[in-house]
């Protein structure tokens, strides 16, 4: 029977097609205008992950650099008309961070590793540091950081920075904490150590007086079963003194083990600083201080999917209407107090930062 049936589908096919029509275009269609022309990719070649940060020059704001999670850094200066790859050549293609001089907007700092906890994460090898607008770049330490979540620069001294390194995602160790440089990044030392499992998150600096300082340390390890995302060493922290010294922020935070805790403070009015707290029992949420960091007021219990966002970003001149990112982004405009959707039109969601 299988012989059969192999027989006849050979055979029939090639049969002559009596009403078969010669091919060819009809007499009464008209050649597109368009059929010469030849699409071609202008790139990327493949998706390169999540967009995690960006720069944005502070007199020009048609030139701004992006950071991707994994796709290395790209700078526009056409208000991204096209784009420019800066960081192929360099040793890492997954990116946590970058910044600009504040009094010198050529100098770039860049801090590689994405700062997230899920499976699909590439590490770093460092902080870089471009003074020609990313053309060139120096691996300027911290090589075994793995994952870094925030540079923020002195505006008093552009060679003093601090590097908020959360430190290997998979073990313990490697350059984890809060660093200080006060030479551009030839020297670093380690300000604020926790652990060798807890690193630093996230950190804010008051403008108007650069020796305050709000830390978040957060206590993380995944293993190929499970994630270990919090415990009692998650917490904020803060200083007067640049870094020389600490005191755990205690009042109005949950009491129970915190997870990752994203900052920011409003440009408007630094007295105010929003975080976004993970934390056990549900205790987390969205808070606000308006003393600089010392107390804290629970504003709403929102508290989503930290390990992938963990992000605020407050109105440069409205200190009550705050984003959160998300899935969907989150406003607010009583700071924090009520949340709505943004809106995702004509946009992919999941949304990782802002400006």
């Amino acid at each position: 029977m299988t012989s059969v049936l192999l027989t006849m589908l050979l055979v029939v096919p090639a049969q002559p097609d009596a009403k078969a029509e010669p091919k060819g275009p009809s007499r009464a269609e008209k050649p597109s205008p368009l059929g010469s022309m030849r699409l071609r990719s202008i790139g990327p070649a493949t998706t390169s992950g999540r967009v995690v940060g960006l720069a944005v020059h502070p007199n020009d704001r048609s030139h701004y650099y992006v950071a991707v999670a994994s796709g290395g850094v790209w700078k526009t200066v056409n208000s991204g008309t096209t784009w420019t790859p800066l960081f192929d050549n360099e040793g890492s293609y997954s990116i946590g961070y970058v910044t600009l001089d504040p009094k010198n907007p050529n100098v770039v700092w860049v801090g590689t590793g994405e700062n997230n906890s899920q499976r699909s994460v590439g590490y770093g090898d460092g902080v870089y540091k471009s003074i020609d607008g990313g053309r060139s770049w120096q691996n300027v330490g911290l090589k075994a950081s793995e994952h870094i979540g925030k540079i923020i620069i002195d505006p008093r001294d552009s060679d003093t920075v601090y590097v908020a390194a959360q430190g290997p995602l998979w073990g313990p160790g490697g350059d984890r904490g809060l660093y200080k440089t006060t030479d551009g990044g030839k020297n670093w030392t380690k300000i604020l150590n926790i652990s060798e499992n807890t690193g630093i998150t996230d950190i804010v600096q008051d403008p108007r007086n650069p020796d305050i300082l709000v830390a978040a340390s957060y206590q993380r390890r995944r293993h190929v079963w499970t994630l270990v995302n919090g415990g009692p060493e998650s917490a904020l922290h803060r200083s007067t003194d640049g870094g020389k010294t600490w005191s755990k922020i205690r009042s109005g935070l949950p009491a129970d083990d915190l997870g990752r805790i994203g900052l920011a403070m409003a440009p408007s009015d630094p007295d105010t600083i929003y975080a976004i707290i993970e934390a056990a029992n549900k205790q987390g949420g969205i808070f606000c201080s308006t003393d600089r960091g010392v107390t804290w007021e629970k504003r709403n219990p929102y508290d989503q999917q930290a390990q992938y966002y963990a992000h605020v970003v407050v109105d440069p001149v409205n200190k009550d209407r705050i984003y959160v990112m998300n899935v969907l982004i989150q406003v607010s405009n009583d700071g924090g107090r009520t949340l709505a959707p943004l809106g995702e039109r004509h946009k992919h969601v999941d949304s990782h930062c802002m400006w």
